[in-house]
């Protein structure tokens, strides 16, 4: 499925959640893979708030572990780089669920 860039560049965008683990499954623990890099993936909750917003959206965001930093806590401030957004859908149990995915190639703090 085609992917979309999204532009942060007017945003303001704080980690709401820190790092854990992207799992394949919660019943094997197994940790999913980014195809291209071979890197373990993390899922990464941001807050992003646009311009004139008071309040921000909170976005679980997946990030190869290789493009997020060691000790990146809740409240900080970040940029984040190549930001793409993916719409979805499964079948499982004869249930149809979709939504959008969201995906980045890093999550840096502000100023680093």
């Amino acid at each position: 499925m085609p992917s979309f860039k999204i532009d942060v560049s007017t945003t303001v965008v704080f980690v709401a959640t820190p790092p854990t683990p992207k799992l394949v499954s919660k019943q094997t623990g197994e940790i999913a893979i980014d195809r291209e890099t071979g890197a373990p993936l993390a899922t990464v909750g941001l807050l992003v708030a646009d311009e004139g917003e008071g309040e921000g959206n909170l976005y679980q965001v997946t990030v190869p572990n290789t493009g997020v930093p060691e000790n990146l806590a809740p409240g900080t401030p970040v940029t984040v780089v190549g930001l793409k957004a993916r719409d979805w859908e499964n079948t499982f149990n004869g249930q149809t669920r979709h939504g959008i995915s969201f995906r980045a190639v890093a999550v840096t703090p502000l100023g680093a």
